[in-house]
């Protein structure tokens, strides 16, 4: 019997034990979930960050922490976590960030806004460019990234990626380091965080890139708030240099009733929903991570510690 703890809050336990359980049966492995066990006796950890476990050390059977996120700023510092720590990456974590930035990246492309909100009797005329005309940057090749520039280079939009190691992927621009980021910020028209939340990563986009940007540009955001001078941003929106701002997520959530970003024209605030993990088919990828330790293959999407992801 393979005893598994489930780390979270109880609104995830609620969500996820039948899609849990349903999963291992299709692994036919033979699972004891639970919410509670003896330390000594855990063999795998499902974890969330935001639940009350906070202390590994007592885990000393425990094989691998299995996230639920795809993010693991808020755990991959922990120094009480020696265990093998797997970040989620999963086809509907996938998918759902391509729908919503392949959605919001068109609505600005196609210039929506300005017929959805202004039905005011006055007649607009505005013809978009073709995609091909309109320059897209993805800041992040991971998973997520090199999934939304497949999908926008689908549609015909010229795709440069930027990654802070170097590499060579058919049909993107890939660049890579400072000199890189400046280059792949400039061509811009439109510029997408997919960056992990690190040290390293924190203000990226600040007043510099901001101000290498194509006047006009649009920024969106489902990746992590830091990435973000939030102060050099509102700057730049303010004198029009960057036309819109679509940001899904944030230094501080909820973002606070009083934050600017709330009121100001150019800025459209979505509650963090770019992308969640979906409970089927992130159970799956956790009892194949699960199969995966019982059988002494190698864990799947493992967490480079000094890296940060």
């Amino acid at each position: 019997m393979i005893n598994v703890l489930f780390a979270a809050k109880t609104e995830r336990w609620n969500t996820y034990e039948t899609p849990l359980r349903t999963a291992f049966a299709e692994q036919d492995l033979e699972v004891d979930l639970r919410t509670e066990f003896p330390p000594e006796d855990v063999d795998y950890i499902v974890y969330a960050p935001n639940g009350d476990l906070h202390d590994f050390t007592p885990f000393t059977r425990c094989k691998a922490v299995l996230n639920l996120w795809a993010g693991v700023e808020d755990v991959v510092g922990n120094q009480t976590l020696s265990q093998p720590l797997a970040r989620m990456v999963d086809y509907g974590l996938t998918q759902g960030m391509v729908e919503w930035v392949t959605g919001h990246t068109l609505r600005h492309h196609l210039g929506m806004d300005q017929h959805i909100l202004g039905q005011d009797g006055e007649w607009r005329s505005f013809v978009p460019p073709l995609a091909e005309d309109r320059r897209v940057t993805i800041l992040g090749l991971g998973t997520l990234g090199l999934a939304c520039a497949k999908a926008l280079i689908g549609l015909g939009f010229p795709v440069t990626g930027w990654s802070r190691t170097a590499k060579d992927i058919e049909g993107i621009t890939c660049l890579n380091g400072p000199d890189g980021l400046r280059e792949a910020v400039s061509t811009a028209d439109v510029l997408i965080l997919l960056l992990p939340n690190t040290a390293a990563t924190e203000n990226t986009v600040d007043s510099q890139a901001l101000a290498d940007m194509p006047e006009g540009a649009f920024i969106i955001n489902p990746g992590r708030g830091p990435l973000i001078d939030d102060d050099a941003l509102l700057m730049a929106l303010d004198s029009g240099h960057i036309a819109h701002a679509t940001l899904d997520v944030f230094r501080i959530e909820p973002l606070p009733a009083d934050h600017p970003y709330w009121s100001h024209p150019r800025v459209t605030v979505t509650p963090h929903i770019a992308s969640e993990t979906r409970p089927s088919s992130a159970s799956r990828v956790i009892a194949e991570n699960i199969r995966r330790g019982q059988s002494g293959e190698p864990f799947l999407h493992l967490v480079d510690r000094g890296a940060g992801y």
